[in-house]
């Protein structure tokens, strides 16, 4: 059985031993250290190499945001972040940070779980060769009809859910692809920092739009609605790009 070594970072004692006892009670976690400080995380992460950090985003000196870009200057393999908070506005930094999950405090073992299983699902497609995200983040493979498909991130410009399947529409090509994979199984697959769900049919990637609404993002003549439950996150981003 796959053991994900996991560190747990948190300045409240109890919401750290709270995260310390679910990764305890989970068979395929593996609890290596434990930190009250972002300054520390950063030396214990050094040192051990964890494949997983459960890491609080509101903490004194070095927050858990700044340590999880600061992770991302570091050269070799990085830690895969789940964050925890109290609160729900950070959840589009999460995304351009690359963080697999987001835990909202208070919240329970089974949402746990849940997170770390998309991890677990994440570590075991790369250990089995079958990687979706290129190191450098360039390109993804998808199974379109009976082979294996190459495809690079910077060519799509946005993917379409149709049941059981995704339609991937491709930049300066008529034709899309499609292939056997639920929208949110491929949005767990994409990198945050360049695609963004906005519907739930509908992801976007952030470099292609060329105009957007109060309700809409385009993408030269294509009109995609912004669901409304993802409007809050779009909002957000969309004050950040306007300040």
């Amino acid at each position: 059985m796959t053991i994900l070594k996991c560190i747990a970072v948190d300045d409240e004692p109890l919401a750290l031993k709270l995260v310390e006892t679910f990764i305890h009670q989970t068979p395929f976690l593996e609890l290596i250290g434990s930190c009250d400080n972002g300054v520390e995380a950063m030396s214990v992460i050094r040192e051990k190499q964890p494949d997983l950090v459960f890491l609080d985003i509101n903490m004194p000196n070095l927050t858990g945001m700044e340590l999880a870009r600061l992770l991302q200057d570091q050269s070799g393999p990085l830690p895969k972040i789940v964050f925890t908070t109290a609160y729900n506005h950070y959840a589009i930094e999460g995304y351009r940070v690359n963080a697999v999950d987001y835990l909202l405090k208070p919240f329970s073992y089974e949402e746990f779980l849940r997170a770390s299983n998309k991890v677990l699902q994440i570590h075991e497609e790369g250990k089995n060769g079958f990687q979706n995200i290129a190191a450098d983040d360039e390109f993804i493979f998808l199974k379109v009809e009976y082979q294996w498909v190459r495809i690079s991130l910077k060519d799509i410009c946005y993917i379409e859910s149709l049941k059981d399947y995704v339609k991937v529409h491709l930049e300066d090509s008529p034709k899309s692809l499609l292939s056997l994979i639920s929208l949110k199984a491929l949005e767990e697959k994409l990198p945050s920092s360049k695609f963004m769900r906005v519907h739930r049919s509908f992801i976007v990637a952030l470099d292609k739009i060329s105009a957007i609404s109060k309700n809409s993002i385009f993408i030269d003549k294509i009109e995609i609605t912004v669901g409304e439950q993802y409007k809050e996150a779009f909002k957000i981003m969309v004050d950040k790009w306007l300040k």
